[in-house]
């Protein structure tokens, strides 16, 4: 089910009313639009709209820790106060609401995503997902496949997915948190797409055998996380190059567990050894400095569990450091 924005998501805020020059905030100047309305008219250079997914169903059936569907609201939370140092006419922000996963339907949830994200896309639009689960994949990539399709027959689309995790879990009749990428990889054969997937930061010790048997199988290529410790980040530039180089889209998803849980306590699965933000920062920005027509979710946020907001104040500078990238452009 898809609903509007709520009206208190920024209505709280720092405001450094004494401060000259440009000190305005996120909660200052993100405009909050229904997309079941008329929309307004896009004045600036490149538009963005965060789209909340507030699902944690793929979690509970993927035996995690409940509370995802709280994400999109703590991430907004914690991005209100964030300094917002770009031009109005250059970049310009919208809340565009959220899909809400009503009981145990996140098929619908999914499909209600997907429409959304096509309706961004279409528009010139570039979507910002807030999840939620990281089931959030599947129904974000249906609106990318969808959107894609218009353009051409056969799309090359890039998949990044910063995760400690495949997610490429077999499934029979319905998915979960740890299918969507396998999901996907059936949608893509059932379009005649190649799968395109790149996974950083994995972590040896959270995928079984099997799951490395089937992402050589699908031809899944992967950066454990130790490797990210042990060379320089600025080593695996060229493999992100190289991997979107002649693709015609890129989408990129963080899965919040990919950190250590030093900074990422708030999510459904705790990463005992994974990465420090400095190490997926860089290679963030590498692939939205590209250049590329892209789309990006965020997933896992558990509020629940988040000591002091860590976990959403990471979320949050992280979708901060994605706008500044793109504002450089």
């Amino acid at each position: 089910m898809y609903g509007p924005p709520a009206s208190d998501y920024w209505k709280n805020g720092r405001i450094d009313q004494w401060e000259k020059g440009n000190s305005l905030r996120w909660h200052q100047v993100v405009v909050p639009v229904s997309l079941a309305d008329p929309l307004p008219a896009i004045a600036a250079h490149r538009q963005l709209a965060l789209l909340g997914f507030m699902s944690d169903e793929g979690v509970r059936r993927n035996l995690g820790r409940v509370g995802a569907a709280k994400g999109p609201k703590a991430i907004r939370a914690a991005l209100a106060s964030l300094p917002y140092p770009w031009e109005a006419e250059h970049i310009g922000i919208w809340d565009a609401g959220d899909v809400c996963c009503l009981g145990k339907f996140l098929e619908d949830a999914q499909e209600d995503l997907g429409e959304k994200v096509e309706q961004l896309l279409d528009m010139g639009v570039l979507p910002l997902v807030l999840g939620g689960g990281h089931e959030v994949a599947w129904g974000h990539f249906q609106g990318i496949a969808k959107h894609m399709a218009k353009q051409q027959s056969k799309p090359s689309i890039a998949i990044i997915n910063f995760d400690a995790h495949f997610d490429l879990r077999n499934y029979i009749d319905i998915g979960s948190s740890g299918t969507p990428f396998l999901q996907i990889a059936h949608e893509c054969e059932r379009r005649g797409w190649d799968f395109h997937y790149l996974v950083v930061g994995l972590q040896a010790a959270g995928n079984t055998r099997a799951l490395f048997e089937r992402a050589e199988e699908l031809g899944v290529r992967y950066v454990l996380a130790e490797a990210l410790y042990e060379q320089a980040i600025t080593d695996f530039y060229s493999l992100l190059d190289a991997f979107i180089a002649d693709k015609d889209f890129v989408y990129i998803s963080c899965c919040l567990d990919v950190f250590s849980g030093a900074f990422a306590p708030g999510v459904s699965a705790v990463n005992g050894m994974g990465l420090a933000p400095w190490h997926v920062l860089p290679l963030l920005r590498r692939l939205v400095a590209a250049g590329k027509p892209f789309s990006f979710d965020i997933a896992e946020l558990n509020p629940k569990y988040d000591i002091d907001g860590r976990t959403a104040k990471l979320a949050a500078q992280l979708l901060h450091a994605v706008v500044e990238t793109i504002a450089r452009q």
